[in-house]
């Protein structure tokens, strides 16, 4: 018999509401898996066991107040707890407690959610790897910047999680995870509170170990009504190599060239479709954005602490200082541009099938793995979903990841569940 922190978010609030299940043994059976697994994968920055059993008691005494009633999740740590320190994953801020919750936090509270601790995350979610493990095989990474969060959800310790992306902090890491990340449209969910790394880009997101649970999260952060999963539509679907397509290994290309009979199969109309030339900047144009905003974002912290910052990222700050605002304003337009062209792509298209990641997790812990297939879709400010559908050589996940249209999120997670149940 299945434990209860292993159920969705939908089985365990299904459970709750009919009186068989209580936050208190949802909470136990997280913090059983923490002690179990978290000496392997080392997810958390920061746990508190008395004070999330405390939250569930509390939250078994009041009436609910909505399916993430009692459903316990997790911060990453660039993310302001009032409750508990947010260290942003650097020493210069060892012990900090922030006086507010981010807003992020504060409406899943309002909700009834639990917070359980906060998640690793790669210093100032930047470049320079925390301590977590991929829960698969802990010879590998569990991808970045984002990694205690995927992680955590990945090894059943508990059900959802906040991440953020930048580049690929939340699509990549999912998908080594093997679970579902979320990455919204740009500002949909709001960011206050959201230690910032590049304003122009910076996006939080979400990982679940289901679609639904995904979109429920999501609905509850924007004030929606959850999209119905009962009954899927065939989509329209766009194969998209992307310019970076060299960058894909074998196996990726593979799994993702032999699902398209398949999609077909079960009902997709299924094209392939090339971006135009100008897309081929794109990635180039993300990244000129990301160094010049996060050269600024840090500048306290570099200017003051640079003895307390990694040699890997004070590297990548004076690289990212050399960047100009000639060259930041190009890259702003170039990208403009393209949001415009793409949303003329959906014409014909519901989602865009296109490599979650290079391939599987690589091993070692020295990186986080290439963001190379996430970069452009966060600088189109399109939805992305990774879902994971595929194994690859050394028996680690592989995702497929699909793209939606600008402000399409709902439709978006609902034929990426159709994809993903079409390739399961």
């Amino acid at each position: 018999m299945s434990k209860s922190n292993e159920y969705s978010v939908t089985e365990a609030g299904t459970l709750m509401a009919a009186g068989k299940l209580s936050a208190v043994q949802l909470a136990e059976d997280c913090l059983a898996r923490v002690e179990q697994r978290e000496q392997d994968v080392q997810a958390w920055a920061y746990i508190d066991a008395q004070h999330l059993l405390a939250q569930a008691r509390a939250s078994d005494r009041q009436p609910r107040r909505g399916p993430l009633h009692g459903i316990p999740f997790a911060a990453k740590d660039i993310i302001d707890t009032a409750d508990m320190p947010t260290e942003y994953g650097s020493p210069i801020y060892a012990g900090h407690r922030p006086q507010t919750d981010a807003a992020c936090v504060a409406m899943l509270k309002n909700a009834g959610a639990l917070v359980m601790g906060k998640a690793v995350t790669v210093e100032f979610a930047a470049r320079y790897p925390g301590k977590t493990r991929n829960p698969h095989n802990t010879a590998h990474t569990p991808g970045g910047s984002s990694s205690g969060s995927a992680a955590a959800v990945a090894d059943f310790m508990v059900p959802l999680a906040l991440g953020t992306q930048t580049g690929g902090s939340v699509i990549r890491p999912s998908a080594f995870c093997g679970i579902v990340g979320f990455k919204p449209s740009f500002n949909l969910i709001n960011r206050a509170g959201v230690k910032p790394n590049s304003e122009s880009l910076d996006t939080v997101g979400i990982m679940a170990r289901t679609v639904p649970d995904a979109a429920l999260m999501f609905s509850i952060l924007t004030a929606q009504i959850a999209p119905d999963f009962g009954t899927l539509s065939n989509p329209r679907i766009g194969f998209c190599r992307t310019p970076q397509w060299q960058h894909a290994d074998q196996a990726t290309a593979t799994a993702l060239e032999a699902a398209l009979p398949r999609l077909v199969k079960a009902g997709a109309r299924v094209t392939e479709v090339a971006l135009p030339e100008k897309f081929d900047d794109v990635v180039k144009a993300q990244g000129v954005l990301s160094d010049y905003e996060l050269s600024r974002a840090l500048a306290y912290e570099r200017l003051t602490f640079s003895s307390k910052i990694s040699s890997t990222l004070n590297k990548k700050l004076a690289q990212s200082d050399k960047r100009t605002c000639d060259e930041y304003i190009v890259a702003r337009k170039l990208l403009s541009e393209c949001r415009k062209l793409l949303d003329d792509v959906f014409t014909d298209f519901d989602i865009l099938l296109a490599p979650s990641a290079p391939g599987e997790a690589p091993a070692g812990l020295e990186t986080t793995g290439n963001s190379i297939f996430n970069r452009m879709w966060t600088a189109l400010y399109v939805p992305a979903v990774t879902v994971p559908v595929f194994t690859g050589s050394s028996g680690l996940p592989i995702g497929a990841q699909l793209i939606g249209r600008f402000g399409m999120d709902h439709k978006t997670l609902v034929h990426a569940e159709w994809v993903r149940r079409a390739l399961t």
